[in-house]
């Protein structure tokens, strides 16, 4: 049993029946009143997110959870097939359940979470960014620079990001992953 004080980023805890990953958190301690922990949680089975404040010292239930490397093979209508990289066993995601899938290309190492109880999968985490080629986008019109203008361009797994105007096809891009945003245009 755990407490408010051990909730960190990424901790998996029991809470109204279900299994909840911890998605950001924040110590409140107000100058009158007690403290408090305002959470936001992510369900591991259905994804729906929502807010929920822990009483300071309130107990909590976590779940003991063990991280694997798993290799993206492909993809099956909305189901993501991975790979386990030490044992070959195969699991299968839904596409609810994985931030931003039309990131993912197929070779990807990401990390899952396994429930060490009962042996099942409870959530996908991706690499902070990744490296994919722009397949598509208009040219940008020269003398439109002085602002942080953008444009849409598609890359290579089917995604639509938003890049600057001296970004062409052909040329490999990194993108966050959190919020699937341009990071930078990568040398090759």
């Amino acid at each position: 049993m755990a407490s408010t004080s051990d909730i960190r980023k990424g901790l998996c805890i029991k809470y109204n029946n279900d299994i909840y990953k911890i998605v950001e958190f924040l110590h409140v301690k107000p100058g009158k009143g007690p403290a408090f922990v305002r959470t936001k949680l992510k369900s591991v089975s259905s994804g729906k997110v929502l807010d929920n404040t822990f009483s300071a010292g309130h107990k909590i239930d976590e779940v003991k959870v063990e991280t694997n490397k798993f290799q993206f093979l492909y993809r099956e209508n909305s189901n993501f097939h991975f790979m386990n990289s030490k044992d070959f066993n195969q699991i299968s995601f839904d596409d609810k359940l994985i931030e931003y899938p039309q990131l993912l290309k197929e070779g990807e190492i990401v990390n899952i979470l396994i429930n060490t109880e009962d042996g099942l999968p409870l959530s996908l985490e991706m690499p902070s960014s990744v490296f994919l080629r722009v397949t598509h986008t208009e040219p940008g019109i020269k003398g439109n620079t002085a602002t942080n203008a953008t444009k849409p361009a598609k890359i290579e797994t089917g995604a639509d990001v938003k890049v600057p105007l001296f970004i062409n096809e052909g040329d490999l891009i990194k993108i966050d992953t959190e919020k699937c945003i341009y990071l930078e245009r990568v040398k090759e």
